[in-house]
């Protein structure tokens, strides 16, 4: 590890244990950053393919000659105290991380065994997808997302400023938290909304096929993550049982509270304050999500609706006339209609880069429906 003009150390060789979607991103992301990577996974096959991916070389048996910058231990939670120790004692870095969503257990396992913590950082970069394994693993998955670091009272502060390098060199912001207050955060912004997702996707096997055949977009919104591993998912709720179960229990008192409310309705003209209530609390708090890069979102911006046609490359050629017309995108949905060769794509911007927009797209050929 050398040292840059700052005095922060500059991560150049890093070794990934664990090739699946979270550790074969972060080896993506590094190299894509010129990093030198090993790669190491106890499935010959993950390791295989990530290393065909161009994520790294795999990682040779013993001792290295010299030690690499940062080690980023890659496993599921309850792996990770063992996998760290070992790699420890096999003096395979000089910091050490891992990128499990839950803290406070593998803190504690760390401990149990002994662990180095003053060379060790918790991680947890706050990325991911529905799919799993190498093949799904992308070198932009942490672009623009928080990357929690919850060191302990031993860390070196070289230590945590080495693995902060790591996150931002992934495109990540890196954010200090405690092990508990992480452990409580990602229940509610993560392993809560999960079981929620799951339990209204649970319904849909009620469903015949005429009542699926009317999903759109929303019930698709609500129910993505649900297609997670289940195996994968059960495990890290286990890690995190009681903030996760607080959450859930006050989300069950409000679902109670409306069925009760709309089980006790007369017709249309009945009071339905308590619903009511849900939807306005739910409205202000899905306002206080952070946009992009952490900023404070805003809740105004003109929605663009752009009709294309299903045709590979169409996306890049809408960007790229929005990015010749000078108009930055600050978000965009996209929306494929059933049964025709065709989709929206709604883009967002800024109020007052709208009409720009709209002249420049229809001046390009491109179906625009402002107003809607």
């Amino acid at each position: 590890m050398t040292t840059d003009h700052g005095g922060r150390p500059d991560v150049e060789r890093v070794v990934v244990l664990g090739t699946g979607l979270i550790g074969t991103s972060i080896a993506l992301a590094l190299r894509s950053h010129g990093v030198d990577v090993a790669l190491s996974d106890p499935d010959p096959a993950s390791l295989r393919m990530a290393a065909d991916l161009d994520a790294g070389r795999p990682l040779e048996e013993g001792t290295p000659a010299v030690p690499a910058d940062v080690a980023v231990v890659a496993a599921p939670p309850e792996a990770v105290p063992e996998v760290l120790k070992e790699a420890q004692d096999r003096a395979l870095a000089q910091v050490y991380t891992d990128a499990a969503s839950v803290k406070s257990s593998v803190v504690a396992g760390a401990e149990r065994l002994g662990c180095d913590l003053a060379t060790f950082v918790p991680g947890h970069p706050m990325g991911g997808r529905e799919k799993s394994g190498p093949g799904a693993a992308r070198s932009d998955l942490f672009l623009g997302r928080s990357w929690a670091l919850c060191p302990t009272g031993k860390a070196d502060a070289g230590a945590v400023t080495a693995v902060s390098q790591v996150a931002r060199l992934c495109g990540a912001d890196p954010l200090v938290l405690e092990p508990s207050a992480h452990d409580r955060a990602v229940a509610l912004v993560s392993h809560a909304p999960h079981m929620a997702a799951s339990a209204m996707a649970a319904r849909l096997l009620e469903g015949d096929a005429s009542a699926l055949a009317l999903a759109g977009q929303g019930v698709r919104d609500v129910t993505r993550v649900a297609g997670g591993d289940p195996g994968m998912w059960t495990a890290i709720l286990s890690h995190n049982a009681a903030p996760v179960a607080g959450v859930l229990r006050e989300m069950a008192r409000d679902l109670t509270g409306t069925a009760r409310s709309l089980e006790q309705a007369q017709g249309p003209d009945t009071d339905l304050a308590p619903v009511r209530d849900v939807l306005e609390r739910g409205r202000t708090g899905q306002g206080r999500l952070p946009g992009k890069h952490g900023a404070a979102r805003r809740p105004s911006w003109a929605v663009l609706p752009v009709v294309v046609s299903d045709e590979p490359g169409v996306l890049g050629r809408l960007f790229a006339a929005a990015g010749e017309a000078g108009v930055n995108i600050e978000d965009v949905r996209i929306e494929h209609t059933p049964g025709l060769p065709m989709g929206t794509v709604s883009l967002s911007v800024l109020p007052e880069a709208e009409d720009t927009l709209v002249r420049a797209l229809s001046a390009a050929g491109w179906s625009v429906h402002p107003g809607r």
